[in-house]
């Protein structure tokens, strides 16, 4: 008899946690999961598909905190991943008139060019969807080959869309902000101010917005400009960049 050989034709299925089956259900359904298998007792046992992705859910360690973010997660490799993000915004709209950003569970945005985003689901796993050509080392701090306010919105990139991290990418923004800003170039102040405006308002830490807003639509800018400046955010029109409507007196610029 011949002996048996290892082929290359494996599946790997994810276990994680799950602290509401309701909850979990619910979620996984509105993006357009089909539920397979259901257990409760003598132990809870879920498992869901979509799309060739099988998820699993098992019963999660005692003193769990879903709001830490960090009990389960997994990585799903794909050719491309703006479709994915694209059906998903569909599906959470289709069946909650809106797509949840903020909290749990929520899809993270996704900026034009992007090679990953994340689902994050209520029990505070991650699903990140990951495009498979995209770069294989980061370089926190960003390009060396970039300086001032440009540098920093690199790393703040990275730490947004790498890293889920929106608030380290607002804080360096901020601090760049101070340091580069009065000699920055118009443009890519431009592109600091629209992006500390989208980090701001998708963590609700919105005091400096309308600062910023301010400080925005003082820059003499042309049309092109101002589209370089939003390229990359998520919905530009939704922050009001440049409301002609918006008090221009008696505020301080932000930091």
């Amino acid at each position: 008899m011949a002996e048996a050989t290892v082929r290359a034709n494996e599946t790997t299925v994810p276990v994680l946690p799950c602290v509401s089956v309701a909850e979990t259900l619910e979620f996984y359904q509105a993006l357009g999961f089909e539920v397979t298998y259901k257990q409760t007792r003598p132990y809870l046992y879920l498992a869901l598909e979509w799309s060739g992705v099988a998820l699993h859910f098992g019963t999660p360690p005692k003193n769990i905190d879903p709001s830490q973010e960090d009990v389960g997660g997994c990585l799903v490799m794909v050719d491309e991943v703006a479709p994915y993000h694209a059906e998903f915004t569909r599906a959470l709209r289709a069946a909650y008139g809106r797509v949840p950003a903020r909290g749990r569970p929520r899809l993270t945005r996704f900026r034009p060019g992007a090679s990953r985003f994340t689902v994050v689901d209520p029990s505070g796993n991650s699903v990140i969807f990951i495009q498979r050509d995209e770069p294989a080392e980061l370089e926190y701090g960003g390009s060396k080959s970039l300086t001032g306010l440009a540098r920093a919105l690199d790393n703040a990139r990275i730490f947004s869309e790498f890293k889920n991290d929106d608030r380290a990418a607002l804080r360096i923004l901020t601090t760049a902000l101070r340091r580069h800003g009065a000699g920055a170039p118009p443009v890519d102040l431009a592109r600091t101010l629209a992006t500390l405006i989208e980090l701001a308002t998708a963590v609700a830490e919105t005091d400096g917005v309308e600062a910023w807003r301010r400080r925005l639509a003082a820059l003499d800018l042309t049309e092109a400009e101002r589209r370089r400046a939003v390229e990359n955010l998520h919905r530009p029109d939704d922050l009001r960049l440049w409301d002609t409507e918006t008090d221009t007196g008696g505020a301080a610029d932000p930091p």
